[in-house]
C-alpha cells in the first residue's frame, strides 16, 4: 500500500494524455459534442457514461474527483463549488419537509445559520445536542432523524467528538453520519475508518493549495445502507449502494448548479501534491505556538486539541495520528485587548479563512458569528474575549515574535 503523499502526487491509474503531459489539461468549456443523437439520449438517461454539460460533469472535474475518491478510499465523491455548496446539497439529499438533523450548536457561523436561516424556513427541524455525549445523542435520534451532523474539530470552540462513538449511536438507530472534516481533510483523519458515512470538506482551505480557489467536495465512503432511508430507498432499488451519489448526480447537484470550476479543479487537484507537506507544516506551526501562548501571561485560555491541557486531547490523539490541525484559538482580557493584538501584529495577516500558507487571524464574536445575538453567541461557545489563529507554513520563530511584540504592546497582565 503506497503513503498518502505518493498517492497524492501521482493519484490511480487513468488513460496516458496523447501529449505525455504529467498533468492533466484544463477542460474550460461548456458543451460536449456526441456522435449520434442516440448517444445523447442515453447520456442524458444514465445508460451511458458520457460529459454532456459541464454544469452535470466536466473532465477536469471527475479526474479530481477521482484522485479525491483514490486518497479517501471512498465509493465516490462529488465535487461543487464551495463548502457551503456541499453541505447544503447533502442535507437537501438527505432530508425533506418535517425531517430532523442531530447536530450540535458548536458549529461554524455560516453552517449555523443555514440551518437556522435557510433550511429551517423549509421545513428542516434541527435538534442540538451535545454530540460528546453517546446518551444524549441516543436520546435526540428519532423516526424522523436523516443524519449525524458534526464538525471533526469544531470552529472556533475547538472541541474534538469522539466520532466512532457518534457512529455506532447512529447507525444502531439506522441513521447517517455526516462529518465535515475541513479541519484535517484525509491528510490528518482518514473518515471511513472511524465509520463516517458521508465526509464534507470546504476544499477551499488545505487541499486548493493555499486557497487559492473555492471548493467543496462530498465524499460517501460506501458504508450506510440507503434502502433504509425512506428519500432514498426507490434510488436504492434502482441503483443500490451508489443511491446516494446518483441522487445527488441526477437530482440535487443538477439542479441547485453548485458545480466546481473546470479551472478551480485543475488548481485542486494540483494542491494535492504538496498537501501532506503543507498540512505537517501547519500542524506543527499550531502545536508550537498553542504551547507558546499557553506560557504567556496575557493569554487566559489557549483552545487546541494537541494540548494535553485541552479536554479533547485524548480524544484527539486516539483520532489524529500525524497531527492536531493548524487552527487554534485563545482568549485575551475582552474584545479591546483582542483587537488591540490584531492591529499590533506586522507579520502574521488579519483576514478570514483558515489553512491559506499564511497564518491568519480574526475575532470570530464580530465577523463570522457577528449575525447572531450575545445569547446565541454563548450557547454556540464564542466569547467576545476569543481570538482565532489560523498557522500557515512561515517560521514559527517568526510567527512567535510576532505575537509577543503584539502582546508587549498590550501592557502587563492583568
Amino acid at each position: 500500500m503506497k503513503g498518502f503523499s505518493t498517492k497524492a502526487v501521482h493519484g490511480p491509474a487513468s488513460a496516458k494524455d496523447p501529449h505525455g503531459t504529467l498533468r492533466g489539461p484544463v477542460y474550460d468549456n461548456v458543451a460536449f459534442e456526441f456522435d449520434c443523437a442516440k448517444d445523447m439520449q442515453l447520456s442524458f438517461e444514465g445508460r451511458k457514461l458520457a460529459h454532456s454539460y459541464s454544469r452535470i460533469s466536466n473532465p477536469t472535474v471527475s479526474e479530481y474527483e477521482e484522485r479525491i475518491r483514490f486518497l479517501a478510499d471512498a465509493a465516490g465523491v462529488v465535487a461543487v463549488s464551495s463548502g457551503m455548496a456541499a453541505i447544503a446539497n447533502v442535507f437537501l439529499a438527505l432530508a425533506e419537509s418535517g425531517a430532523e438533523i442531530v447536530t450540535t450548536r458548536y458549529l461554524f457561523g455560516n453552517t449555523y445559520s443555514l440551518i437556522e436561516n435557510t433550511l429551517k424556513p423549509w421545513g428542516l427541524k434541527v435538534v442540538y445536542v451535545d454530540l460528546t455525549d453517546p446518551k444524549k445523542l441516543a436520546a435526540a435520534i428519532n423516526e424522523r432523524t436523516r443524519a449525524v451532523f458534526l464538525e471533526i474539530i469544531t470552529n472556533p470552540q475547538m472541541q474534538v467528538a469522539d466520532v466512532d462513538a457518534v457512529a455506532r449511536v447512529a447507525h444502531e438507530r439506522g441513521v447517517p453520519v455526516v462529518l465535515d472534516g475541513t479541519m484535517t481533510t484525509p491528510c490528518l483523519f482518514k473518515s471511513k475508518d472511524f465509520g463516517v458515512d458521508v465526509e464534507v470538506i470546504s476544499s477551499t482551505k488545505y487541499i486548493s493549495g493555499g486557497a487559492t480557489s473555492v471548493g467543496g467536495l462530498i465524499i460517501d465512503n460506501g458504508l450506510f445502507p440507503w434502502a433504509q432511508r425512506p428519500n432514498l430507498k426507490s434510488w436504492a432499488e434502482k441503483y443500490g449502494p451508489m443511491a446516494f451519489l446518483v441522487r445527488l448526480r441526477r437530482e440535487v447537484y443538477r439542479n441547485l448548479g453548485g458545480c466546481l470550476s473546470p479551472h478551480n479543479a485543475w488548481l485542486h487537484t494540483l494542491g494535492l501534491e504538496s498537501l501532506d507537506l503543507r498540512v505537517q507544516k501547519s500542524c506543527d506551526n499550531a502545536l508550537a505556538l498553542a504551547r507558546h501562548l499557553e506560557k504567556h501571561p496575557k493569554v487566559r485560555a489557549v483552545n487546541y486539541p494537541g494540548l494535553e491541557s485541552s479536554p479533547s486531547h485524548a480524544t484527539a490523539k486516539k483520532q489524529f495520528s500525524r497531527g492536531f490541525g493548524g487552527v487554534l484559538t485563545f482568549q485575551l482580557a475582552d474584545k479591546a485587548e483582542g483587537f488591540a493584538f490584531m492591529d499590533g501584529l506586522k507579520l502574521i495577516r488579519r483576514a478570514t479563512n483558515i489553512h491559506d500558507n499564511k497564518t491568519l487571524v480574526l475575532h470570530p464574536a464580530s465577523t463570522i458569528f457577528c449575525e447572531y445575538s450575545a445569547a446565541e453567541k454563548e450557547k454556540m461557545g464564542v466569547p467576545e474575549s476569543l481570538v482565532r489563529l489560523s498557522a500557515g507554513i512561515e517560521d514559527v520563530d517568526d510567527l512567535i515574535e510576532d505575537m509577543d511584540s503584539s502582546l508587549r504592546a498590550l501592557g502587563g497582565p492583568r
